[in-house]
């Protein structure tokens, strides 16, 4: 298309492989970045490539160490800036302070704002994300924030098997549009549990919403941390009558001993999570989606002028996978 010597990629450490595999598609070379540390614990970034006049984007999920990571966005970004980058897009597949988005405690910090307003002080023009754990977040950006989805990339995963009898579920209510949405594309009814949180890792289930007696539950969540929810759902769907869970997210964190009580619930036949985090290592239980042509396909689109929204048309309920890349965007 001719563009391509006007695109710069670059990648933190966070999730290298998910960069080169988007790059892959694009069909540009990932530019080098050197990231020092020096003997008092700071960090700097050097980019090693010439930016000035150019579209860079720089791609860093914020995923553990999650301050290391956003410290490293921070100065890349900056570095960018310094070096007269013609437009500079923050490519953030998963944004970690999202949960931190409302005041429900006295004196309680927002750091989903905080975060926002040090990507645009750095010299970010825009932010590309994924799957937002509150909509709201949105706001928080005084830049523009093309919001994608992995629905349409779950749906695909599911419509190659049979679904009879299946139903999708949604761990509580706060998220039951998400399930309605997947539901939807796949042509099946949903369920939704009632959940109270009662700490980072400690959620109570009381009921479910909903018909899963001698069904197969779908269980989709945003984002796995911990695995509390996960089970918790997924013991309560058992007392329902439910016959087995499969349990789909995007953002597959799985931090602490979330693989080992994930692997060792019997209820779980299987787990699906996309690439926007790392995928941890010995987890047999897991299949693991790319959405890396999705923001490969974004890219193109925000670099070209062209709308990003239309990636997701014509497909009930506005969400669709990306469209198959063969030939390389640029």
């Amino acid at each position: 298309m001719g563009v391509a010597k006007d695109v710069v990629v670059f990648s933190g450490s966070a999730h290298e492989a998910l960069a080169d595999e988007i790059c892959k598609h694009l069909r540009v070379k990932r530019s080098g970045v050197k990231i020092s540390r020096f003997s008092n614990d700071c960090l700097q970034a050097q980019l090693l490539a010439n930016v000035r006049q150019r579209d860079v984007y720089i791609i860093q999920p914020l995923v553990p160490p999650t301050q290391e990571h956003l410290m490293e966005l921070l100065l890349m970004i900056q570095a960018a800036r310094g070096a007269s980058a013609g437009q500079i897009s923050a490519v953030m597949p998963h944004f970690a302070y999202a949960r931190s988005d409302k005041k429900d405690a006295s004196r309680i910090s927002l750091g989903g704002r905080l975060v926002a307003d040090l990507l645009v002080t750095a010299g970010a023009d825009r932010v590309l994300t994924m799957a937002l754990h509150a909509p709201q977040v949105h706001g928080f950006f005084s830049v523009p924030v093309d919001h994608l989805t992995a629905l349409g990339v779950i749906a695909d995963y599911y419509r190659s098997r049979d679904l009879t009898n299946h139903v999708v579920v949604s761990p509580d209510l706060g998220n039951a549009k998400e399930a309605t949405q997947l539901s939807r594309l796949l042509n099946l009814p949903v369920a939704a549990g009632s959940k109270v949180r009662l700490g980072d890792d400690k959620v109570v289930v009381d009921s479910i919403v909903g018909d899963v007696r001698g069904m197969h539950a779908i269980v989709l969540d945003d984002e796995i941390a911990t695995g509390g929810s996960i089970l918790e759902i997924v013991n309560r769907l058992a007392d329902y009558g439910a016959v087995s869970a499969s349990v789909a997210t995007t953002h597959g964190l799985f931090t602490g001993k979330a693989v080992e009580k994930l692997t060792n619930c019997d209820g779980i036949s299987e787990i699906v999570a996309t690439n926007t985090v790392p995928a941890p290592q010995n987890f047999p239980k897991l299949t693991s989606l790319s959405v890396a042509s999705l923001f490969a396909e974004a890219i193109h689109r925000i670099h070209g002028g062209k709308s990003v929204s239309k990636l997701f048309n014509n497909v009930d309920p506005q969400y669709a996978p990306p469209p198959p890349v063969t030939e390389g965007l640029f």
